[in-house]
């Protein structure tokens, strides 16, 4: 991305992959490759992030198993975090751990609640090869939590247990959207 542009205003929207596809439960792979490809996904994911009204996307989230994810989300003190990172590890968690609403493009309309650390750190890289730390707090450290664990092969589902699960999984089955197998 050219400094100064708007992310994902070169980029084309993308299917979103939906619950019960497999590249949603598989662990993504290392980017070793930070060229033009790269930066064409980046740009991707940004337009179908925005496209879907979402806060943030892994690139598996679009049927790609790289580790790359995108996010455009405040903190709460609405303080607006915009970005991506490419080869991401969660290298801390830490604060109160709290349980709060979450939702996911690849669960459309539905949410749940899910526990959280209110700090999180990630490291990685952008698309050009420079490395990136990335800090968050609050809302924003759910979220990178939350992208981390698509690269892992989790959804926020897999998170719940009992009641809340099985709710969560009746809800899944009576989707529109929900995937046939």
């Amino acid at each position: 991305m050219r400094n100064g542009s708007i992310p994902g205003t070169r980029g084309r929207v993308r299917p979103l992959t939906l619950l019960g596809d497999p590249v949603l439960h598989e662990p993504c792979g290392d980017v070793s490759d930070f060229g033009p490809e790269l930066a064409g996904l980046v740009e991707d994911l940004f337009a179908t992030m925005y496209a879907h009204e979402g806060v943030g996307l892994a690139a598996n989230q679009v049927g790609v198993p790289l580790r790359v994810f995108v996010y455009d989300c405040p903190d709460d003190e609405e303080v607006r975090h915009l970005g991506h990172v490419v080869n991401p590890r969660l290298v801390e968690t830490d604060g109160v751990l709290l349980r709060g609403p979450e939702g996911c493009l690849s669960l459309p309309g539905l949410e749940a609640g899910v526990e959280r650390h209110d700090h999180a750190v990630v490291e990685g890289f952008t698309a050009t090869g420079e490395p990136v730390t990335i800090h968050g707090t609050g809302f924003f450290a759910r979220c990178l939590q939350h992208e981390m664990d698509h690269l892992e092969g989790r959804v926020y589902a897999d998170h719940l247990t009992g009641r809340r699960k099985r709710k969560l999984m009746r809800q899944v089955a009576r989707s529109s959207w929900r995937r046939v197998n």
